[in-house]
Order: structure tokens, then C-alpha cells, then sequence
């Protein structure tokens, strides 16, 4: 049991820290996105502008990795938001494999107790006989508290890993339009095409010549 109380813990404290980390007004704060394209449009950005907004959220930090490149080619641009997404998704992450850890070894935490409990009674009625049949099956209650407790543990983790996953790819997807959204914005606003040269007219003279 102490072994299931631990991973209990562990897996208490890391859903309190990701539910808390994990929150969408901290990941993704509302209006951000459109604040820091309108920035982008009338380029008034320094460093200390660019610091402030990396370590303000996760997708301010991908949005300031972009616009720190933001004079660069559109491959550049992209390729660093790539690199800077990688750590971000990496960080949103944090702490889930050891929940889903917990998740698959709180069964087999569980059943190792009752298989143990289970050895020692037997022991004790090969060592002085069954004197009393109710004893026996109260030890095998008290065996079996063992897997109850940690499937109890287990489930909670599992279903607990599985959303948190899931929110993180919902995060994922929404960064990624934001992301691609201020790529436009600064590689394609730009004119590409170069103005056309104009046609001076032929004179008269010069046609009756052709």
C-alpha cells in the first residue's frame, strides 16, 4: 500500500500543476494574437517589447521567435517557429508520462500487494493449520484492499492523462493558425511583383521606317 499512496501523491500534485499550467487564458491569452499583428504592420517592436512577450505565454513565445526573424525569408521565419514550437509543446508536456506511469503501474502495484497478502496467509495455514475459516477470508479481503486501491489510483491517472493530452493538441492546432496567420502577415504583405517598365510610344516616322 505505501507504494500506491506515493504514486497517489505524485499524481495528485502533477494534476493540480498541469490544470494550473495548462489553463487556456495562460496559454493562449485572448486578443494576443490580432495585438501582436497589428505590432508586426506598423513595426514598432525593440528587444525588451520581443522579451516581455516571449516570456509572457507559450504563444507569445513562439509569436516573439517569429518576429525576432521577421526581416528574414519566409523559409527562416517558418523554420524557427517550428524549432520554438518544439520547446513549447515540449514544456506543455511536462510531467504527463510519469501521470501515464502511474496510470499503468497502479494496477500492477495493486495486484503485487494481494499476490504478497495472499502468500503470507497461506503461509500461516500451512504453519498452524486453519483454526478459523472467517480469519481466512477476512485475510483475503484485506489482500485484495491492495488492488482496489490501486485501481482506484489508476483509472483517474489514465482518464486525467488522456485529457491533458488531448488539450495540449488542441493547443498545438490553435498556436499553429496563430503562428501561420503572422507568417502572412510579415512575408506577404510586402509587394512582390516589381512595377512595370512603361512603353514609350513609337513615332511616326519610326513606323513608316518599320
Amino acid at each position: 500500500m505505501a507504494p500506491i499512496l506515493i504514486c497517489s501523491a505524485v499524481a495528485l500534485a502533477i494534476v493540480l500543476e498541469r490544470c494550473w499550467t495548462l489553463r487556456r487564458s495562460y496559454v493562449l491569452p485572448p486578443g494576443l494574437a490580432q495585438e501582436v499583428r497589428e505590432w508586426a504592420r506598423s513595426d514598432q517592436l525593440d528587444p525588451a517589447h520581443l522579451e516581455k512577450l516571449a516570456t509572457g505565454s507559450p504563444l507569445g513565445e513562439l509569436l516573439a521567435a517569429a518576429l525576432a526573424v521577421r526581416h528574414h525569408s519566409r523559409e527562416l521565419i517558418k523554420e524557427r517557429i517550428e524549432d520554438t514550437g518544439r520547446h513549447v509543446v515540449h514544456r506543455m508536456e511536462r510531467y504527463l508520462n510519469t501521470l501515464g506511469t502511474i496510470a499503468l503501474i497502479g494496477p500492477l502495484l495493486g495486484l503485487f500487494g494481494t499476490v504478497i497478502g495472499l502468500i503470507r496467509m497461506f503461509m500461516q495455514v500451512m504453519v498452524g493449520g486453519m483454526a478459523d475459516p472467517t480469519k481466512m477470508a477476512g485475510g483475503i479481503g484485506e489482500a485484495l484492499i491492495c488492488t482496489a486501491a490501486g485501481l482506484t489510483v489508476a483509472i483517474p491517472a489514465y482518464v486525467l492523462h488522456r485529457y491533458f493530452r488531448s488539450k495540449v493538441a488542441g493547443y498545438v492546432v490553435d498556436m499553429e493558425k496563430q503562428a501561420t496567420l503572422l507568417l502572412d502577415d510579415l512575408t506577404l504583405s510586402a509587394p512582390s511583383t516589381a512595377p512595370r517598365a512603361r512603353r514609350t510610344p513609337v513615332a511616326a516616322g519610326d513606323k513608316a521606317s518599320v
